[in-house]
């Protein structure tokens, strides 16, 4: 069978590969610590499953409209409008069968041969994937561990040309953990203005912040009539399986990102719809609790990273990873990531899973228990002290 030669440009996200691996190993009998996989090890709130009940008892069983429930849409702009401090129209609002749709839909819309996606570098791998599948030139935007994982400002303004039609940003990012200064946002905010660009902000880890609180690129001047903003409910209330995401469009944008909603998943699923607005409406404990826990784990890797030789980790401001910096070792990044695995259980992410710009580096999921992490570290120090 001869595929289409555009799948030769589909990548994947090595995450669940990793997470296969470690699966088949521990099927074999293997003690395995999970630090790969990016979703919170938290049970869904049970009030939110309690309203995913009441909707399918409700009838909410069949089709909606593509772009989502109006009664949905208008809690989530609701919520939106409270968080930007400006307001959000529902009728700028898309719901997807989680929030990688957001992604694809954007990149399909906007880019195609001829034109230029800049995307940050170590970076969530689907951004590359997606611009290469639209038959758009992707342009990475490359993170510095010195200036925090973030670009370089004159280096970043130097790759904006007038084929740039799309720039991606991600804060917090995965897989650094980094945060973008408000500084280098602003300057940001002015360059997809200069040369006429639509921005994806892609906001899905929001409430992952351990110091300090999150800023849209859309604070800024011609960034709201110019951005698309993904988020989801995945991360924040423990929902990656029930896959519900959503992305605020510029207005010329809805309906052209409906079309695509209607012409490959119909709609999201009804009753995760419903159970979104719970979800948003209710007391927000359950997010702030574990955001504390992870804040709590976060300073037990860090801490026994760092008083392993041959590894450096920098302090994560976001998100739940870390990225530490393992060229001490002497190991690759991917040499690092499977003799790990395979001689002492603990599974993580290669750098280079995240880009070119990724090698010397892991990322660290501590979306896992405080005495999951603490072993994990005793571990590695043993394994590479024993090479």
């Amino acid at each position: 069978m001869k595929l289409a030669a555009r799948m030769s440009r589909l990548g994947t996200e090595t995450a669940f590969e990793a997470l296969a691996r470690a699966k088949a190993l521990e099927a074999q009998g293997k003690s395995i610590i999970f630090l790969g996989i990016g979703e919170p090890d938290f049970d869904t709130p049970e009030y939110i499953i309690d309203a995913a009940k009441v909707a399918l008892d409700s009838g909410y069983t069949h089709y909606t409209p593509s772009p989502g429930l109006v009664e949905v849409r208008e809690s989530i702009a609701a919520d939106m409008s409270n968080r930007l401090k400006y307001e959000v129209p529902a009728s700028r609002i898309v719901i997807t069968p989680g929030a990688k749709p957001i992604m694809f839909y954007t990149i399909l819309a906007l880019a195609e041969e001829g034109d230029e996606v800049i995307y940050p570098n170590p970076g969530f791998p689907i951004y590359e994937s997606m611009i290469r599948f639209a038959g758009a030139t992707p342009v990475p935007m490359r993170l510095y561990e010195e200036l925090g994982y973030n670009p370089n400002m004159d280096e970043l303004r130097k790759q904006i040309s007038s084929r740039t039609k799309l720039i991606i940003v991600n804060s917090p990012n995965n897989p650094c953990g980094s945060v973008i200064p408000e500084s280098d946002l602003r300057q940001t905010a002015e360059m997809p203005n200069e040369v006429d660009a639509v921005v994806l902000s892609d906001e899905v880890y929001k409430d992952f912040y351990y110091e300090g609180s999150h800023t849209s690129i859309t604070q800024y001047t011609g960034l709201r009539e110019r951005t698309v903003i993904l988020d989801g409910l995945s991360k924040s209330y423990a929902m990656t399986g029930w896959r519900v995401g959503y992305g605020v469009f510029p207005e010329e944008l809805v309906e052209p990102i409906t079309r695509l909603v209607t012409n490959s998943v119909s709609c999201a699923p009804a009753f995760t719809q419903i159970a979104t607005m719970t979800a948003l409406e209710a007391p927000q404990e359950s997010v702030t609790s574990m955001v504390a826990e992870f804040k709590r784990r976060r300073d037990v890797l860090v801490e026994g990273l760092n008083r392993i030789p041959g590894i450096f980790c920098p302090m994560p401001k976001g998100a739940f990873y870390a990225f530490p910096n393992i060229t001490g070792t002497g190991l690759s990044s991917q040499e690092f990531e499977f003799k790990l695995l395979n001689e002492t259980g603990v599974s993580l992410l290669s750098g280079t899973a995240f880009g070119a710009f990724g090698e010397g580096y892991v990322r660290i999921s501590f979306a896992n228990s405080q005495e999951n992490i603490r072993e994990a570290t005793r571990r590695i120090e043993r394994w590479l002290a024993s090479r």
